[in-house]
């Protein structure tokens, strides 16, 4: 018995054992049960099954297959509006399924908007409220206030507070867990919450891997590394002749027309860990040491000096010819206006890897510019590391993707960079990103033929949107300078950073037609996303709200993901080492609620879109009395792990963006890090508003057997995504809070 066969097994056992606490599915029998489950508070007031249909069926006696497909921040109206002007080809991938399916005007996806939040809604069809993720980045309210937990690695449908633990009763649970539970097969590939991680919350597991967090076929989303991207600048100076490389250049099959040259010294050093449970490090500290060196060949025949292509090697194992099986890639060749070139940290034990691109090379080697992307790598947990190994050694390891560090300048050596250089840079780690994920969708198709359902998350358009979307006159071109809004605004970046957008839809499309024409005409293929996106003018700082408001800061916890707040109050009794009393915490929850409504925008070039200046548009309190006692009560808008008062900003402003040293909008007083609330921000779009915002709706596409041609929807929410797989599949939902969409199917 292979690996994969005995953790296929294992895993199956282990599902049966462990679904004593999730309400199982049924099969769908069309009867008048409610279409989003039963035996479960949710459902009460909601629409009935019809019955009588063949929806969750085959179609001309086919096993219903379904292929579903997130591409992050796809905003309905730019599909549209792009497919009208040609930008997405008539042949491609969304235009394609549009054409032959169902569309839905506005898709209101959860709140807040943001990607794990929605995620998570889109794959159990239920509330944040339900499924206890409330942010990308939050507090579990045992843990200390000092604490953070991300929202893709959090417990999905909530824990036990009291002993610490996994729930006896979920209050939601991923589709992928009730399809397998009635025999169905999936496959998810980088989709979050499937990535077989066990989750634990202060050092104590409160949700093991299986069954939540496993399919049949779970590939997880990469993680970093351990070494951040890095430029580099360099001139003829650093390159001399060495007989050593020039003869090993020859061996491995590579040919230069002008003599080859290598630097003197390495560019830089860092290690890493032959251990599989360890990444690396810039520093030397690790067991497995590499120093890198370049090597420039001019690979064009034209009787000139006219280096074009740089070579990158480990000093250690130098240039060899190969060839080369996946993960190793060998030395990484980089040309000039070339894609960027992968390059795997050998001996690496989880399996590291980054690129180099090369930005900028004068034949003559005065101007040497280019840079190594961060290192990045698939985490190795073992339930599902035959199909992490299985990308590995077949796609290669995890590709470096869009990072805003660069374009950004917060990574070190890009400052004299310049802008056209950083921004090919961001395009190129777009274009091989998406492509790298879409292979893995790929693969997760082709091997599995049998899979009832195959989820697959792309990150683009989100990363460019975040990066480029320089559509509002109160925008600053240059971060710097204040005056570069309205008037002021430098028209070519602005025409610019448009056709950046545009190249990352164009991207995305791509990939939804290799992963579609993969999945065959027998799939029903859904494309969602996971919400929309708006330009944003001000960057915001909570902390300075609160202060400014006469609030002792040091008593609370403020976690930010974009434009969302989740405020905490260290209460004793719930946070771990917590310090407030029950009297201290409620005047401060009802100080905080206060506060932040009264949160205005008083400059008029820049607050005419809000009402009344305020800049807060929805402020949620926790209930101050319930029987499960002060600060562990919820509502309808605020569940376990929400902060005390939660809260969404207008459109326009974020949390995210401030620079340092800060930088004052116009007509603002100077800025003072102490004081300041508002300021300019270093990028431009933003998403996690209020999801029935028109601006943050999500995308839904759908064409197939089972769905009707033609079909329009005017309004959805991303909840009723997966109980209408469910129903394509044959399989009745349970403990979900979204409705099947009828008007979508045959």
């Amino acid at each position: 018995m292979n690996l994969k066969t005995l953790l296929s097994l294992i895993s199956a056992m282990s599902l049966a054992a462990s679904l004593s606490g999730v309400a199982p599915a049924q099969a769908d029998q069309d009867g008048k049960d409610r279409d989003n489950g039963s035996g479960d508070f949710r459902n009460q007031g909601q629409d009935g099954d019809q019955g009588g249909d063949r929806q969750g069926g085959g179609h001309h006696g086919r096993k219903p297959r379904v292929v579903l497909i997130s591409l992050d921040g796809a905003k309905p109206d730019f599909i549209k509006k792009f497919i009208d002007e040609g930008v997405l080809p008539r042949d491609g991938g969304l235009a394609r399924l549009s054409r032959r399916g169902a569309v839905a005007t506005q898709n209101v996806t959860a709140s807040p908007s943001l990607t794990a939040v929605s995620h998570i809604a889109i794959a159990t069809g239920s509330t944040a409220v339900h499924n206890d993720i409330p942010s990308n980045t939050f507090e579990a309210v045992v843990a200390p206030i000092t604490s953070s937990i991300s929202g893709f690695a959090a417990p999905i449908g909530g824990y036990q507070e009291s002993p610490l633990g996994p729930s006896p009763r979920p209050t939601a649970a991923p589709l992928w867990v009730q399809l397998r539970q009635q025999g169905k097969k999936v496959a998810t590939a980088t989709w979050p919450g499937g990535d077989g991680a066990d989750i634990s919350i202060n050092g104590t597991v409160v949700q093991p891997s299986t069954p939540t967090r496993v399919t049949d076929y779970t590939v997880p989303f990469g993680a970093f590394g351990g070494i951040g991207a890095q430029g580099f600048s360099l001139t003829r100076a650093n390159f001399v002749s060495d007989p050593a490389i020039v003869a090993a250049v020859q061996a491995s099959g590579h040919f230069s027309y002008s003599p080859v040259l290598a630097t003197s010294a390495p560019i830089e050093t860092f290690s890493c860990s032959s251990a599989q449970t360890a990444t690396c490090s810039s520093g030397q500290t690790l067991d497995v040491k590499y120093a890198i060196r370049v090597a420039a060949l001019d690979t064009t025949n034209d009787n000139k000096v006219n280096y074009d292509t740089l070579v990158f090697f480990d000093t250690t194992r130098g240039i060899t010819a190969g060839p080369f099986l996946a993960p190793s890639t060998g030395p990484a060749y980089a040309k000039l206006g070339g894609e960027n070139a992968p390059f795997f940290f050998e001996g690496s034990g989880a399996k590291v890897g980054a690129a180099y691109f090369v930005s900028a090379l004068a034949p003559d080697l005065s101007v040497v510019r280019f840079a190594r992307y961060g290192a990045n790598f698939i985490p190795r947990n073992t339930p599902v590391l035959a199909d992490v190994d299985d990308i590995n050694n077949n796609i290669g390891f995890w590709r470096p993707q869009g990072d805003f560090r660069i374009p950004e300048r917060l990574s070190p050596g890009f400052a004299n960079f310049p802008d056209l250089e950083i921004e090919t840079m961001y395009e190129d780690m777009v274009k091989t990103f998406v492509r790298y994920q879409a292979d893995i969708g790929e693969r997760a198709i082709k091997n599995h033929p049998d899979a009832d359902l195959v989820m697959v998350y792309l990150e683009e358009p989100d990363g460019s949107e975040h990066q480029f979307l320089l559509t509002d006159r109160r925008q600053g071109t240059n971060p710097t300078d204040p005056n570069s809004i309205g008037a002021g605004q430098d028209p070519a970046k602005v025409a610019r950073y448009a056709s950046y957008i545009r190249f990352a839809y164009q991207a995305a499309d791509k990939a939804v037609k290799q992963i579609a024409d993969a999945a065959g005409h027998n799939a029903n293929v859904i494309v969602v996303s996971d919400h929309g996106f708006a330009p944003f003018h001000t960057s915001v700082s909570m902390t300075n709200i609160l202060r400014n408001a006469g609030i002792d800061t040091s008593k609370l916890g403020i976690r930010t993901s974009g434009p969302a707040v989740n405020i905490y109050v260290n209460e004793q009794g719930r946070e771990q080492g917590g310090t407030v009393d029950v009297a201290t915490y409620n005047a401060l929850v009802t100080q905080i609620t206060n506060a932040v409504k009264s949160a205005v925008d008083p400059n008029p070039r820049f607050n005419f879109s809000l009402t009344n200046g305020q800049i807060f548009t929805v402020v949620e309190t926790r209930p101050l009395q319930c029987n499960a006692g002060p600060g562990l009560c919820t509502s309808k808008t605020i569940g376990q792990d929400f902060g005390d008062v939660f809260a969404l900003m207008a459109p326009g402003y974020n949390f995210d963006g401030i620079q340092n040293p800060g930088v004052a909008r116009l007509g603002d007083p100077s800025f003072n890090a102490a004081t300041t609330t508002l300021s300019m921000p270093n990028f431009y779009g933003a998403h996690g508003h209020d999801p029935e915002l028109p601006t943050m709706s999500a995308t839904f596409i759908a064409a197939g057997p089972q769905i009707r041609e033609g079909a329009s929807i005017r309004r959805m929410r991303n909840i009723d995504v997966a109980p209408t797989i469910m129903k394509i599949l044959g399989v009745k939902p349970s403990q979900v809070d979204g409705e099947v969409l009828h008007e979508v199917l045959r």
